[in-house]
């Protein structure tokens, strides 16, 4: 089984590939926000821990789970407090993906085990996974997705294209590269082409 980890700049487009996939591969696909959401319930370790981190903060919400728009303001405010945060998630997501690659493995259903993270890179995936994978798209394109399905401003893409790593940082540190500026089904090719590469005996499902 591949441990492939997946990574790009807003508006790439990944959700559409990693769904492709799921649906034409034998492939088990995780995306690293559903596992910290997940992981930060109540009752749950870091759920204790940040309440614990974050005492007298205005954090949770009335049925006491973790108010996710409270606690952002509360972070990215404060640069000690975003990284007192990440110091609690980030390592409890690495551990739970590592145990479900492993579970997937001891299974032997899974050809290919793939995570979507957005701070692959940041938070040294390389060292865990078999291959990175980088989406890219020409930022014309990427703006165009963003205004037509999410509605955002060009002021608010400006802001989250600076706060992530640049093209140069992400092919530096990614193997392979899928250009997803075109249609899907030329990216889907690209896709077939580099698991096929990847897992050479491994055929699409039947």
């Amino acid at each position: 089984m591949k441990f492939i980890g997946v990574t790009g700049g807003v508006g790439a487009g990944k959700s559409e590939l990693l769904q492709f996939m799921e649906r034409e591969y034998p492939a088990r696909v995780v995306y690293a926000d559903q596992l910290a959401h997940a992981l930060m319930e109540p009752g749950t370790d870091c759920y204790r821990r940040i309440r614990s981190a974050f005492a007298g903060e205005d954090i949770v919400s009335q049925d006491g789970a973790l108010d996710a728009e409270k606690l952002a303001s509360v972070i990215f405010s404060d640069e000690e407090k975003r990284r007192k945060l990440n110091g609690i998630v980030h390592p409890a997501v690495k551990r739970e993906a590592l145990r479900m690659a492993e579970e997937e493995r001891a299974r032997g259903r899974c050809r290919y085990f793939i995570l979507e993270a957005a701070l692959l890179i940041e938070e040294g995936y390389d060292r865990l996974c078999d291959e990175l994978w980088y989406v890219d798209a020409k930022q014309e394109v990427r703006r165009r997705r963003l205004i037509k399905s999410r509605g955002y401003s060009d002021a608010k893409i400006d802001a989250i294209v600076q706060s992530q790593l640049s093209e140069e940082d992400y092919r530096r540190h990614c193997s392979r590269v899928i250009d997803n500026s075109g249609s899907l089904e030329e990216a889907f090719a690209q896709v077939r082409a580099a698991l096929q590469e990847a897992a050479p005996q491994n055929g699409r499902k039947k």
